[in-house]
């Protein structure tokens, strides 16, 4: 009988085990994915509307699937990733999204794009939690762990500088399938070093299945009518119906949330003057960017008759200073408390609203790019410590719940802003026209959150 040495064993284990570090360079190349997608894809709009063909309503789809699959099933999916464990959650999401690409880029037509992108959506809401946890479960001591997390983020915020000038690069000199295609090798790489992860450790967590389901009805019937109402009019059948169905859909899933052991959203949550008012503002804010970002990237295709790479360029200094300001957040907050950065950052999203009103044709592009940057500031400076905010205001039990109502919140103000300011363009006689309705009630709702920011506590507890 032969004996090994421990010492063989140990580093045997040690090469089959990703350390730490590898494992955080996982998790942020998938968060980095996640972003890029939703990002990039902005700028490709025009492109594919020509290949494949559809009106703005085609096009809207091929930004909301991802968006309402992402917003509606993150919900759930930390409760799925603790079921089945974080290592295989992160990787079963990873090789969706991978093989979901992978139909993006070689779509024949607008529908199966818009197919593959809900199955896209679908994976990264599986992906976001569970690649948190796993960098929870890869650094043990605390101090680390604050760092690795810190880290996570930049993975996020990277990816929304990069992504419109990455999509204008490759949809420019390439093709706007190649947006697609560069997330096949990092899928791959990713999926390697997942071979090698430790298991995650699987816990009984309750799922709600009927709240979920009648949560994407409501969302995916209220979204379509949006679309439609402004593609066809508001009057149609189909519409009236699709708006039917979203408000006994939602009065249904209230009513499952409001009797089930285990909900989606414990709507007791809401009590808490600081929970409904954040909800409401990661909505709104949400809201604002990701329907300026749309509009603007037809705005500088359809109308200035830019480039791909050049509009993407266009969106460069507003989204290079959301990661300077995210940090700066942190900084104002420590000194003045949270509200202070939250109603700041929010006031300067709503005066870069009302000052693009005055864009038209004959705007300097480079005022234009100037004129964005006060967004970006106001973006990054507000998201920290809105945050901080709400998980500080719940027991820590609840935080991840909280988080997860807070971000899918977030991700459907962005799916319902497309919708609205698509069906703006579509229904207006003048682009502009449309663009202005839209920035005005964009900057309207961003001045009330201001003010309802103001009833958020001074300073943490």
């Amino acid at each position: 009988m032969t004996t090994v040495e421990p010492a063989r064993v140990a580093q045997d284990a040690r090469h089959r085990t990703a350390g730490p570090k590898l494992i955080l360079a996982t998790t942020f190349m998938g968060i980095f994915l996640l972003n890029l997608s939703s990002m990039a894809m902005n700028v490709a709009l025009p492109g594919i509307g020509r290949d494949l063909g559809g009106s703005t309503a085609g096009l809207q789809w091929v930004v909301d699937a991802y968006t309402l699959m992402f917003a509606a099933l993150l919900l759930s999916a930390g409760a799925l990733s603790d079921r089945i464990g974080a290592s295989r959650a992160f990787g079963a999401g990873v090789a969706v999204f991978t093989v979901a690409s992978a139909a993006c880029g070689l779509a024949p037509g607008l529908g199966e794009l818009i197919t593959a992108r809900l199955v896209q959506g679908s994976a990264a809401a599986i992906m976001l939690p569970s690649s948190l946890a796993l960098v929870r479960q890869a650094f043990s001591d605390a101090a680390e762990r604050a760092r690795a997390i810190a880290l996570w983020t930049v993975g996020g915020a990277v990816a929304v500088a990069a992504g419109p000038v990455a999509g204008g690069v490759l949809a420019s000199t390439l093709s706007w399938r190649a947006i697609f295609a560069v997330n096949l090798p990092v899928g791959i790489a990713t999926l390697a070093v997942l071979t090698r992860a430790e298991r995650s450790p699987r816990r009984i967590a309750p799922l709600d299945p009927y709240g979920q389901l009648t949560a994407v009805v409501a969302l995916a019937a209220l979204t379509f009518a949006v679309i439609d109402g402004g593609e066809n009019g508001f009057g149609e059948p189909v519409v009236l119906g699709c708006l039917g169905l979203a408000a006994v859909a939602t009065a249904a899933f209230i009513m499952i949330e409001a009797r089930t052991a285990a909900p989606l959203i414990p709507l007791d949550l809401f009590r808490s003057r600081t929970v409904t008012v954040s909800v409401a503002i990661g909505f709104v804010v949400n809201a604002a960017f990701y329907g300026l970002v749309f509009v603007l990237s037809l705005f500088f295709q359809d109308v200035l008759d830019l480039s791909p790479m050049a509009t993407g360029l266009m969106f460069l200094p507003m989204t290079a200073v959301i990661a300077g300001a995210n940090l700066a957040s942190a900084r104002a907050a420590a000194r003045f408390g949270p509200r202070f950065p939250i109603a700041v950052g929010q006031a300067v999203l709503a005066l870069a609203m009302f000052g693009l009103l005055w864009i038209d044709v004959g705007t300097g592009r480079p005022v234009i790019a100037s004129m964005l940057v006060p967004v970006g500031l106001g973006l990054g400076f507000f998201v920290p410590s809105l945050t901080a905010v709400l998980l500080n205001d719940i027991a820590a039990d609840r935080a991840g719940t909280a988080a997860g109502i807070l971000n899918s919140f977030r991700q459907t103000g962005g799916a319902l802003a497309v919708a609205a300011f698509g069906a703006l363009l579509a229904h207006g006689d003048e682009f502009m026209s449309g663009l202005r309705v839209g920035l005005c009630a964009a900057a309207v709702m961003l001045t009330a959150t201001t003010v309802a920011s103001l009833t958020l506590p001074r300073r943490q507890g």
